[in-house]
């Protein structure tokens, strides 16, 4: 997995988080699957359909603070993520 501190686009800005899907239980091949950018500054109430139960792993950027909640619309249960 990148550490918080390579979380960056091609062009060098900055990533608050990548959330990645249905990968490897392994932790050298848990971060090689499809993944999610999440931009600073970002508020979805909503993960896209295809995204829906399917994150497997993550990794929050230095400086960012990433909240994911059990329920559509930010309802259910919550857990607070960061570096």
């Amino acid at each position: 997995c990148p550490t918080p501190a390579q979380l960056k686009t091609s062009n060098g800005s900055r990533i608050c988080a990548e959330l990645y899907q249905d990968n490897s239980p392994y932790y050298d091949q848990c971060c090689e699957g499809d993944a999610l950018i999440v931009e600073p500054g970002s508020d979805v109430p909503y993960m896209p359909w295809a995204w829906s139960a399917t994150i497997s792993s993550l990794v929050v950027g230095t400086r960012c603070e990433l909240t994911v909640w059990s329920q559509p619309g930010k309802r259910g249960n919550s857990k607070h993520f960061s570096s």
